[in-house]
């Protein structure tokens, strides 16, 4: 026989009202955004989940007697994120917080041991169901991981490097725009190459060198700005470095998210790579001007 409500400790009930809320609320958002998606399977994967969502919400209903209302700032929340973000991501990024309510989900389990194999349902048919979600940005998530890394690596050594040796912010602006937006275009159309050489069709490949020429360039202009905008080289270096951390976090996380990486490892290896080329191209940049004698 099922726990009645009467046999449902109080604390309990208080979180099967807070679990059917959570349904229903992403009940709510993968309809609202299987509306507005132009791709027919990718809608037809929202319509199912979005199914689910409420026929677990129905199943707290049947214990809470009650109907619940969504929580409408969530909704809007994960709407927009994956409007701009993606689909992947943000639908993965509400799955994260699903993660931490395991724990809540195990609680309430010893009392309704159907509410442990619903939530491991649902956390298994989520997965195998985003699987299938396909997006163009994450196949081309190599291309943009190439443009930011080399655009990261190099520049912040080549700014670290002209810093010492130049020691003039408009100096050490022109010439790392030169030397950033030249290369955009050279990596860009090394990404062309190398894809073409593979044989890959030419509109993917175009793709895939766009994608690693505008990562490029965007990480160009956001390191150099600190020394467009503040006259004291030392701390636009300083700036720059910290916005060159700030790319490798933000760009990280939503990778990891996405494609279900490790971030941290991730994190840690590709700020390490980029610090250490800034650190030894500065020492370059100090021995340059000693022995040469370079005074700008």
């Amino acid at each position: 026989m099922k726990p009645s409500e009467a046999a449902i400790s109080q604390k309990t009930l208080n979180r099967l009202k807070e679990f059917q809320r959570n349904e229903i609320t992403e009940y709510h958002i993968y309809t609202r955004l299987s509306q507005r998606i132009k791709d027919e399977g990718n809608r037809e994967v929202l319509k199912r989940i979005a199914k689910d969502e409420l026929r677990h919400y129905n199943f707290y209903k049947k214990y809470t007697k009650e109907d619940i209302e969504p929580n409408h700032r969530q909704i809007s929340l994960f709407y927009w994120i994956s409007r701009i973000f993606g689909l992947t991501f943000g639908l993965k990024l509400m799955e994260r917080g699903e993660e931490q309510a395991k724990h809540a989900y195990e609680e309430v389990a010893v009392e309704l041991p159907e509410v442990k194999r619903i939530a491991e349902e649902e956390d298994e048919h989520e997965h195998e169901l985003l699987a299938l979600i396909e997006e163009e940005r994450l196949e081309y998530v190599s291309s943009v991981v190439l443009g930011l890394n080399d655009a990261l690596v190099e520049l912040t050594g080549t700014l670290a490097g002209l810093t010492f040796a130049l020691q003039n912010t408009r100096l050490i602006a022109l010439a790392g725009l030169i030397t950033g937006i030249a290369a955009s275009f050279s990596m860009g159309a090394s990404e062309y190459l190398s894809t073409k050489a593979e044989g890959i069709e030419f509109q993917r490949a175009f793709k895939s060198a766009l994608y690693t020429w505008t990562a490029y360039l965007f990480t160009v202009i956001a390191l150099i700005l600190p020394y467009l905008l503040v006259s004291n080289y030392y701390v636009s270096l300083i700036l720059t470095l910290v916005i060159g951390i700030l790319i490798i976090l933000v760009f990280n996380f939503y990778v990891a998210t996405a494609k279900d990486l490790d971030f941290w490892r991730r994190f840690i290896e590709m700020a390490a790579i980029s610090l250490g080329v800034a650190a030894i191209s500065f020492g370059i940049g100090v021995l340059v001007r000693t022995f040469l004698g370079v005074d700008v």
